[in-house]
């Protein structure tokens, strides 16, 4: 989380982001006082597991964290699109030695996923 850049056309990346979206995964409270710090929304859904111990502590759990639905309906293109890119085996399995030639793989990968629509 701490090497997340935003690109932009012209000038240095944005550092910060409005918000990140992620799986249950990054649902850490480390993750989410970094997130917190630097004035970055997280929609990141909590897992069952924390929901309970939370429930459990009863009033020292807290509260929940906010969690919006509607934003969080957005990653559903991206985990499409690398569901297409991985039927590539060179790409799933990462044949390739370095970073600029994978990084490559996914941009001809890119270009003739979009050229199929």
């Amino acid at each position: 989380m701490a090497r997340l850049r935003v690109p932009r056309r012209t000038g240095r990346p944005r550092t910060t982001p409005k918000m990140v979206l992620a799986d249950k995964a990054y649902s850490s409270r480390a993750i989410r006082d970094h997130l917190r710090r630097r004035g970055i929304k997280a929609v990141i859904p909590q897992p069952a597991d924390q929901t309970a111990s939370r429930k459990r502590r009863g009033r020292l759990g807290g509260r929940p964290p906010a969690f919006d639905r509607e934003s969080y309906k957005q990653r559903n293109t991206v985990e499409r699109c690398t569901n297409k890119l991985k039927q590539w085996r060179g790409l799933a399995t990462r044949y390739d030695k370095t970073a600029t030639i994978y990084l490559a793989g996914l941009h001809i990968g890119a270009i003739f996923i979009w050229s199929a629509r």
